[in-house]
Formats: structure tokens, C-alpha cells, sequence
């Protein structure tokens, strides 16, 4: 019987097997290395809007409550973007003719919504679900950070599976009382994580940490 004889080709990949294994964990050390960084995680994300709206003024001074213009984000997936009769409900009295507001006032003319920019947007494979979220007692501020204290919204948090994994794991930290959930400054009078231990037995919260959960 002849010995196997493979194609003349092959010798080639003789000349790049040295630097495939030399330079093959220099590239999965960088390809974590930018798959984790900001720029890809979009931590500090902040879109120009068409408006310039002020969470610090709106939710911060005038203490407008999350769910005034958020109004779904208790019963469905979704955060609702107000649409432009919610803001005229001001608006149509105070400071009515500012040039700020001209998209505004073109979005109630022509009946086209104001094109507000996506801040926070999850991958198109991964569900999530605010009211869930909201119903367990997690405040707005551990996912978007003190957006009572930002003129242009930005994401302050990775969004990531290792980040919203760690919560699942350790929801302690970001449990409170459900009437607290939208009060940006809140604190707790006793230890966060005996008050997070004592809500999650009480109201049996067990976070599910299979990948069906988020990957449907």
C-alpha cells in the first residue's frame, strides 16, 4: 500500500503554522480586550436629540416622576417614548413659542413623531423586560444611573451579559421598595444588602439565570 500522500499546497501551511500559534493569542487577547472596552459596550453613549430635553431639569428640578413620560414601562417591555401631546401638556403654555421647541411644533403639525435617538439599545437577540424588572422592586437608577442629574441623557452602565448576569446572581444590591422605584435619590435607612436579602425572600424573587431567559 503507497503511504498517503497529500496535496503539494499543504506545504505551505507548514510556513504559517509558526506564526498562527504565535500570533493566535495575541488576537483573542485583543479580541476581548475591545469586545469589553467602552467604545463597544457604549458606555458613555450620548446622542445629540432633536430636542434639548433636560432630564436634570425635568425629572431633576421639576421632579417629573420616570412614568409621566415613560407610561408604559410598568405594564409592558418596553419604555414608551412620550409622544409630543404628552410634552404639550407644558408645553403648550409654558414657553410655547421657544425656538428650542420648533421640532415640536412641526411634529403636532404634520402628525409625524418627534425622531428621538435610541440611548440604551440592547442587541435585537437579547429580551428584556422593564415591567418584570420594575414589578421585583430594581429602581431606574441601577440600570441608567442618576438621569435626574443629566441635560443629555448618556449610557452609564455596560448593558452587558456578564453585567445584567452579575445582577441576576446578586439582585441584593439593587432591590428596594417598589414605591421607591423611580426616585432617583433614594438610600436606603439600613444596609442594602440586608434590606435587598429581606426583600428577595419576602417576595420570593429567584432570578432565572438560563439562557432561554434572554435569548429567545
Amino acid at each position: 500500500m503507497s503511504p498517503l500522500i497529500f496535496p503539494e499546497w499543504t506545504n505551505k501551511l507548514r510556513g504559517l503554522l509558526g506564526p498562527a500559534l504565535l500570533l493566535g493569542p495575541v488576537y483573542l487577547v485583543v479580541l476581548f480586550a475591545y469586545g469589553a472596552s467602552p467604545e463597544t459596550t457604549d458606555v458613555g453613549y450620548q446622542p445629540t436629540q432633536p430636542i434639548p430635553f433636560s432630564h436634570a431639569q425635568h425629572a431633576g428640578q421639576l421632579k417629573l416622576d420616570c412614568r409621566y413620560c415613560h407610561n408604559s414601562v410598568e405594564r409592558e417591555e418596553h419604555a414608551a417614548v412620550p409622544p409630543a401631546a404628552t410634552c404639550l401638556n407644558c408645553h403648550a403654555t409654558i414657553k410655547k413659542d421657544s425656538e428650542k421647541l420648533a421640532t415640536l411644533r412641526d411634529s403636532v403639525a404634520s402628525g409625524q413623531p418627534i425622531p428621538w435617538r435610541r440611548v440604551h439599545d440592547l442587541p435585537d437577540y437579547v429580551y428584556f423586560n422593564h415591567a418584570a424588572h420594575l414589578d421585583a422592586g430594581v429602581g431606574c437608577v441601577s440600570c441608567h444611573d442618576r438621569v435626574d442629574q443629566m441635560d443629555v441623557v448618556y449610557q452609564a452602565q455596560a448593558l452587558s451579559m456578564g453585567w445584567c448576569l452579575d445582577c441576576h446572581r446578586n439582585p441584593e444590591k439593587h432591590l428596594r421598595p417598589k414605591d421607591r422605584i423611580t426616585d432617583m435619590a433614594w438610600k436606603p435607612e439600613e444596609d442594602q444588602e440586608s434590606l435587598g436579602r429581606r426583600l428577595r425572600e419576602t417576595q420570593g424573587i429567584n432570578p432565572s439565570q438560563d439562557c432561554s431567559t434572554c435569548h429567545r
